[in-house]
């Protein structure tokens, strides 16, 4: 599968997408370029399944790539995602996400976009 390395070495890219997906459990939306987006969205998509099978295994899954970090002390992104969000999206197939397209940024040009979750509060 072809995917983009959006100008970074694996070690970054991959904290990248820990912290992206993380902030987007946090706070179900959060604004980015659209490459990154498509290349975090069908990693969330993935955490957000695992977070519907809801065992120790899936878990353990999502503990190792998620990030443990909470807004004002409050439940971490990882309670979060298995005690609203997988009970939010448990009768959904599939479809969790969406790309909202805002436009170019200032600076660079750069597309951007909002990522959200799909019926979110």
């Amino acid at each position: 599968m072809a995917y983009s390395k959006l100008s970074r070495d694996a070690s970054s890219r991959k904290a990248l997408f820990r912290d992206l997906v993380t902030d987007l459990f946090l706070y179900e939306r959060i604004q980015t370029t659209e490459a990154k987006a498509k290349e975090l969205r069908p990693i969330a998509e993935k955490l957000i399944t695992l977070a519907k099978r809801g065992d120790l295994h899936a878990r353990r899954q999502v503990a190792a790539f998620v990030r443990r970090e909470s807004i004002d002390g409050g439940q971490d992104a990882i309670q979060k995602l298995f005690s609203e969000l997988a009970t939010r999206y448990s009768e959904r197939p599939g479809g969790y996400t969406r790309i909202l397209k805002l436009g170019p940024r200032r600076g660079d040009s750069a597309p951007m976009v909002y990522l959200e979750l799909v019926d979110r509060a």
